[in-house]
């Protein structure tokens, strides 16, 4: 199912590519449109994590680097019954985390300094658990091949703007600014639902779902405060963190962080129904918004 659906965003976001390919240089300009999102699919098929990775200078750790986070999401993708990922921190204030990679045997987690010291050790494993939730959905393929070709659909409606033929007419100019919109539609719609995927996942991969609760609430305002510089140059690059940022809920690739929060409450209360979630207080996320420091601070002398 999830490979059927990569097919259709794929085939939806190349048909754009070449609306407006043919907006700016006709049949002509299809075509090479068409012969472009061709290579670009497969390029970033083979390529997604390095893309992605290289995008935001993502420093590959070890367990000799930062034993702590490395022996942590080594321990989850045990838990999981995963292949373990190549594990990731990028030095950026903003709270944030994101997995890439085209299959669980080709994959990567990857975290913000600032969002392992903010967090307390629980919170960090369960965003890192949300992050191997979508490696393990397959998620990571198809979120990675958005941001790049959605990315490149902007850049061309951007290209398009000020060398467009000026008597094109009202098409060639609607398909300039409607293209960028319909494709951001079209990864909203495959985003949402894998988000409430991912947390599931996350519940039963960490079992402490109510810390990954209190860590999407510690961040998601942070991460609507503090500038994330690889999604202001890309925006599509959005949908890959695990909260929303500099978005409004219409256009978000997420479902409202209350909704999820919700969510999660309800499997630890219970809602799973499998009681493998533990609700002792000394093993959840700070609910009440007391802070713990992260013993898993990168910036640490070791």
């Amino acid at each position: 199912m999830n490979m059927m659906k990569t097919t259709m965003l794929l085939a939806a976001l190349t048909a754009l590519f070449m609306v407006l390919g043919y907006s700016l240089g006709g049949s002509g300009g299809a075509i090479v449109a068409l012969l472009v999102a061709a290579g670009m699919n497969l390029f970033t098929y083979w390529n997604a994590d390095k893309i992605v990775l290289k995008m935001h200078n993502a420093v590959e750790v070890d367990a000799s680097s930062h034993p702590e986070f490395y022996g942590m999401v080594q321990n989850l993708a045990q838990r999981a019954a995963m292949p373990m990922p190549k594990v990731y921190i990028v030095e950026q204030a903003q709270p944030n985390a994101f997995a890439t990679g085209r299959d669980p045997e080709h994959s990567a987690v990857a975290a913000t300094t600032g969002l392992l010291n903010m967090l307390s050790h629980d919170e960090i494993e369960g965003v890192m658990a949300h992050e191997l939730g979508h490696v393990k959905n397959r998620d990571t393929l198809i979120m990675t091949m958005v941001a790049t070709i959605a990315g490149a659909v902007s850049m061309l409606a951007n290209f398009g703007l000020f060398f467009r033929d000026r008597n094109a007419g009202i098409a060639g100019l609607l398909a300039v600014f409607v293209a960028p919109f319909a494709a951001m539609i079209v990864q909203m719609a495959i985003s949402r639902t894998r988000e409430f995927g991912a947390d599931a996942a996350a519940a039963q991969i960490s079992g402490k779902p109510l810390a990954l609760a209190s860590a999407l609430s510690r961040i998601s305002g942070e991460a609507q405060r503090i500038a994330n510089p690889v999604a202001q140059r890309n925006p599509a690059a959005a949908q890959l963190y695990i909260v929303p940022i500099g978005m409004k809920q219409m256009f978000s690739t997420h479902p409202a962080t209350e909704d999820r929060i919700a969510a999660l409450e309800e499997i630890a209360h219970g809602g799973g129904g499998s009681g493998a979630w533990s609700n002792r207080p000394d093993e959840v996320g700070d609910m009440s918004g007391l802070k713990k420091r992260s013993a898993l601070n990168p910036t640490r002398t070791r």
